[in-house]
């Protein structure tokens, strides 16, 4: 997922404070203003400006809000950041944050204690609204309590040790209770808390009130986002006492092709770019021309995968999402280990991805702690359609005439595959997907649907195979926990009911799915970090022994930055803006 986007959809308001941002580009002033700015760039609208609604990679949400701690994008290391300290008690179930004093609201308005209780109380943890962050806060079978000790003190309490505690009790973007308190208690003709359909991208940005770096002054819609500093925000530069952010205005284009995108950097207009595969050739060769750095964070923390709807629900009328023909092939696991040896990822990376990545096997990165590596006896599958063929054949399907492969009944096995439009790399990779499929029979008819389309297509379940992709959420492998937990509103390869949805009937989890809730609820559990590694190592070996998701490849984290942006401090875990507070855009020689 490329633009501003946080490297997880799963926990997309994690961390807010952290702003894992590419393709940007800087104008160093503005013609009305004469003050420096920064023009980012993404390939889609936001969807919202409601955040625990946002379901979207691409928003404004690191811009405008804030949790109680931040995450260093160097090192994956808690700092302080709404909340200036935090204390456990001595059995490690009760967490007290203490906010900094006088803290304000992009408004002007006190932030308290009373809006960290609201923001979980009666929103992340309201029932009546239907967020991901629920899933994520999620510990055993039950949830958090908060209470407010003090005005500026906030007492966290879970029913069992939890390892993730601090982490997601403190990186969860504060709410603003004097905006948005009468919208949780009021309901609208058709029963639904007025709160759901409360900042929408319909609103006028000045409306929407934040705790983060800058203030939305203006939305275009398919054109641009553009915000201003926000006067309130609590930082200062620890050494000189100036306010920060430095960078006074800042601006997201909304360009939908990666090549354009290209194109507006190669020109002069861009001053940061997310490098793709297919321009670094390119864009290294000017590199010195240009006046910017091609930064390697080596392997993204992200992935990109190929998936195949196993649902067997069915829909308000009784009819099924997936047709029962296509389900029986797709919840056959030789049938999905035997795609898995179809699809040749190592001329993936070789071709698409010009050797810019390494094949990947896991849904964890190999750069994180817990991976489970091949030399540890990870299952891998490598490219051997002939292996593919007797598999398929030992599975009960047959070819006829050699290229078509059908199932026992002689039904011809085809599906359709979808993805989205904005990355070229995976719509090359879907197409060569579509094409190694071919080779063993399989016809895979590619859907090519812009992002949001995409987005409404899996959370109605209406698709059968899925070229994707997820952000990767730092170094906590329960980060995960809403896209493998069998409840969780991203467990899209078998889309269990969302919160607040209706006549969904016949949805089975199978043993295996079950085996994984119980790890990621044991993981959550366990604080000694080497057993945590042994079970998210068998978490890893479930997922390469069922294959829900094909992990395709893991690209380098490649951005081109202008050199005249500085204190630049890049990785892959947190890009090139995470300390967007303290860069600053030098003056022009």
């Amino acid at each position: 997922m490329r633009g501003f986007s946080f490297r997880s959809v799963a926990i997309a308001l994690m961390l807010t404070a952290a702003l894992f941002l590419s393709g940007c580009r800087a104008l160093t002033t503005d013609s009305a203003t004469a003050e420096p700015q920064l023009v980012f760039v993404s390939p889609s609208d936001p969807a919202t400006f409601n955040a625990p609604l946002n379901q979207s990679a691409f928003n404004v949400f690191g811009f405008i809000n804030e949790g109680m701690v931040s995450q260093n994008g160097v090192t994956g290391e808690l700092e302080p950041a709404l909340a200036e300290s935090w204390e456990f008690s001595e059995d490690k179930l009760k967490i007290i944050f203490t906010l900094r004093p006088d803290l304000l609201w992009s408004d002007g308005e006190p932030l308290t204690a009373d809006d960290v209780v609201f923001s979980y109380n009666d929103v992340y943890l309201n029932p009546d609204v239907p967020t991901g962050i629920k899933d994520i806060l999620r510990v055993g079978d039950g949830f958090p309590t908060v209470r407010k000790l003090d005005r500026r003190r906030v007492e966290f309490t879970v029913p069992e040790p939890f390892a993730p505690f601090l982490r997601y009790a403190g990186g969860i973007a504060i709410l603003p209770k004097h905006a948005l308190y009468e919208a949780t208690q009021t309901k609208n003709a058709s029963g639904e808390l007025e709160y759901l359909s409360t900042w929408g991208t319909d609103t006028e940005p000045q409306e929407i009130v934040g705790a983060g770096l800058y203030r939305m002054t203006r939305y275009v819609p398919s054109q641009r986002v553009l915000f201003e500093r926000n006067p309130y925000y609590w930082r200062q530069d620890p050494d000189t006492g100036e306010a920060q952010p430095l960078i006074p205005r800042l601006v997201i284009e909304i360009i939908e092709s990666d090549e354009t995108q290209s194109i507006a950097f190669r020109s002069g207009q861009l001053d940061s770019l997310s490098v793709q595969p297919e321009a670094f050739s390119l864009l290294k060769r000017e590199e010195d021309r240009g006046k910017y750095t091609i930064y390697n964070g080596g392997p993204a923390l992200e992935s990109r995968f190929f998936g195949l709807n196993l649902s067997q629900a069915t829909n308000e009328q009784g009819e099924p999402f997936v047709d029962p023909i296509t389900s029986a092939w797709f919840r056959n696991t030789q049938f999905r280990q035997a795609i898995a040896h179809s699809i040749n990822r190592e001329k993936m990376k070789n071709n698409i991805y010009r050797g810019l990545g390494e094949v990947q096997h896991s849904p964890i990165g190999v750069q994180n702690p817990y991976y489970r590596s091949p030399k540890e006896g990870l299952k891998t599958y490598d490219y051997d359609p002939q292996k593919a063929r007797e598999m398929f054949q030992a599975a009960g399907f047959k070819y006829k005439n050699e290229d078509l492969l059908t199932d026992a009944e002689g039904n011809p096995v085809k599906f359709r595959m979808l993805t989205k439009s904005e990355e070229k790399v995976r719509v090359d990779m879907a197409v060569q997907i579509q094409q190694d499929l071919k080779a063993v029979g399989i016809q895979a008819d590619l859907q090519v649907l812009n992002f949001n389309t995409v987005i409404q297509k899996l959370r109605s379940r209406d698709w059968e195979a899925y070229v994707g992709g997820f952000g990767g959420g730092g170094v906590e492998p329960h980060n995960s926990f809403n896209i493998w937990y069998s409840g969780g509103s991203l467990h899209q390869f078998n889309q269990g009911p969302l919160p607040g949805e209706e006549g969904i009937e016949n949805w089975q989890v199978s043993d295996w799915e079950k085996e994984i809730d119980r790890l990621f609820i044991e993981g959550s559990q366990t604080l000694e970090d080497e057993k945590r590694k042994e079970i998210y190592g068998e978490f890893q070996q479930i997922v390469a022994e069922q294959v829900p998701f094909l992990y395709l490849v893991n690209a380098y984290t490649l951005e081109a930055v202008r050199d005249r942006i500085d204190n630049i401090k890049f990785s892959a875990l947190g890009g090139a803006f995470w300390n967007l507070h303290e860069l600053d855009i030098a003056e022009a020689d």
